[in-house]
């Protein structure tokens, strides 16, 4: 189809005035600002050099890390928006708990969300999200994520996605793609062609899809085609293979079965645009990941990125340099004019669709962080909380009861810090009149010195962890440590914020709670919940017990 039709066709549904401005903007351009539409760049911190970078680069867009200096971010974005000949693209992963906005609102993450599993719950944090990352000039999210979480060891898709069920996974990712695109926000579905029946993690390493076709089209094939069928405006490629499709087109492919998406023009124009029908933009995973450069050489894959069906190239280690190479590949041909043109007229017919070529909107602080917006997210994550099991009647907790608490942690890990940061629940304990202890290496936990045993576990699954498992000896310290069991003779609690499957590793725990999300709040709910002020959500959207027996008793 041509330029003209495509932008008319969903999920762009351009007027004539905002297809005129693509045209007319497209046919302006120089070849240099041709290229630079090509990327999306990384950008966080307060670099002085940082805006005059951007204005030589001139890129499609940034993907923002907000701080919590609400006066720095408005007046970057606002003079990054003000240099820019075309408007840029400012995007983020709106995923919520620790992937919060610094400046707005803290909100439960994907499988907090599908634990409550309350279409309107899920509305009402969407459009929080939504409102406040377009006050805040964001125009595009990488989200939701709609991957399953099918192998309970995965490490990175557990609190980012909607739990296990596809019949959930498909609901909680429509009422986020309606709420954010009715704001303005660009909805984005990943990670195509689907992740979660690989327990690896493609930050370090091209994962697989291991599905067969009709497999595949039950449940990812399903789940895309309600997302493009509701308009959503863009796919994120990632560096995922799926060979059943490819052996399906090619049996000899050897290999080439296991490239990955974002490479593959098999499953981006064949698959994706061609039976699928998508007609949005297509941006590729970052390009940094292992999962991308563990596969060939930079030099030869990037230029495949955009002439094998991805639109725009996310992040680079060096930007200057990836400039220059996708330069040379347009000069050379090995990205081709018409795919070029195919992109080009995408991602401007995508700024378009988000008001862009009317200007980008001034930053407004007034509607970050509003008290009803806080007051909103906390009634939805105090739902959240689960008490997966409790074979010995321990809960409620009670001060007459539960006077001495041992608490034994790591802390909460999130990938962007170099150490742990410590819970507040210890604080919010002492607070209610509990005497706490937190355990250190050598300290042997005694029935005549302590009431409650309570394991605290913060690890969400964010990217590059490879694992996540009750490490007994990290939280003990010592290897005789980690074989002791204290619960036969101190009552003994575990909660995870976080990664939901520590069962796995202690199935004989008597009392074990999943909330899904380290934030503070989170905390405070659990509290409410362990005091008996608040009730327990009895749902949980995966198999807490991982598919064990004895778990559950």
């Amino acid at each position: 189809m041509d330029s003209t039709e495509l932008l008319r066709k969903s999920p762009f549904s351009l007027d004539q005035a905002a297809i005129d401005w693509v045209m007319a903007t497209k046919a302006a351009m120089t070849a240099e600002e041709r290229v630079g539409q090509l990327f999306v760049f990384h950008s966080m911190g307060k670099d002085p050099s940082e805006l005059a970078r951007l204005a030589a680069l001139k890129p499609a867009g940034i993907t923002r890390t907000f701080s919590a200096d609400l006066d720095h971010e408005a007046a970057f974005v606002d003079a990054m928006q003000g240099a820019a000949q075309v408007p840029m693209f400012v995007s983020a992963d709106l995923e919520g708990s620790r992937m919060s906005l610094a400046v707005g609102t803290e909100v439960p993450n994907p499988l907090a969300l599908a634990a409550v599993n309350d279409a309107k719950a899920s509305r009402s944090i969407s459009r929080i999200m939504a409102e406040e990352a377009r006050a805040i000039g964001i125009n595009w999210s990488f989200t939701p994520v709609i991957d399953i979480n099918h192998a309970f060891r995965s490490a990175i898709v557990a609190t980012r996605g909607f739990g296990s069920q596809v019949d959930v996974i498909e609901a909680q990712a429509l009422a986020q793609i309606t709420e954010f695109q009715a704001a303005g926000i660009a909805a984005t579905v990943k990670h195509w062609p689907g992740e979660g029946y690989d327990d690896r993690d493609q930050h370090l390493l091209t994962t697989i899809n291991p599905l067969a076709r009709s497999d595949w089209e039950a449940t990812f094939g399903r789940l895309y085609r309600a997302a493009i069928a509701q308009g959503v405006m863009s796919v994120m490629s990632a560096h995922i293979a799926l060979p059943s499709y490819i052996l399906s087109q090619y049996p000899d492919a050897g290999v080439e079965a296991y490239r990955p998406a974002c490479i593959s023009k098999a499953l981006n124009l064949d698959l994706l645009r061609g039976e699928l029908g998508f007609n949005g933009l297509i941006v590729s995973d970052a390009t940094p990941m292992a999962g991308f450069g563990s596969w060939a050489s930079r030099e030869e894959m990037l230029p495949e990125v955009i002439e094998n069906g991805c639109d725009i190239i996310l992040f680079s280690r060096d930007a200057e340099a990836d400039v220059t190479l996708i330069a040379a590949a347009v000069a050379d041909g090995r990205i081709s004019a018409e795919r070029l043109d195919q992109a080009l007229t995408r991602v401007l017919g995508l700024k378009a669709w988000a008001g862009l070529h009317k200007g980008a909107e001034k930053v407004n602080r007034a509607a970050l962080a509003r008290p009803e917006n806080k007051a909103a997210a906390l009634a939805v994550t105090q739902r959240a909380p689960t008490l997966v099991k409790d074979v010995k009647g321990l809960l409620p907790l009670s001060v007459a009861k539960h006077k001495r608490v041992l608490v034994v942690t790591s802390g909460i890990i999130v990938p962007f810090f170099s150490h742990a940061i410590p819970f507040d629940l210890p604080d919010m304990l002492k607070a209610e009149g509990f005497e706490v202890t937190l355990h250190t290496p050598g300290l042997v936990p005694l029935a005549k010195d302590y009431d409650l045993m309570l394991y605290l576990f913060g690890e969400e699954t964010l990217l590059t962890r490879g694992r996540i498992f009750l490490d007994w000896l990290k939280i003990t310290g010592n290897f005789g440590a980690a074989m002791a069991r204290h619960w036969h003779e101190i009552p003994t609690l575990m909660v995870s914020f976080g990664y939901p499957y520590y069962l796995y590793d202690a199935p004989r725990a008597p009392a074990y709670v999943n909330a899904y999300a380290t934030m503070p709040s989170m905390q405070k709910a659990v509290v409410e919940c362990l005091m008996g002020r608040a009730a327990w959500n009895p749902n949980s959207p995966v198999d807490a017990f991982c598919g064990l027996p004895d778990a559950r008793y």
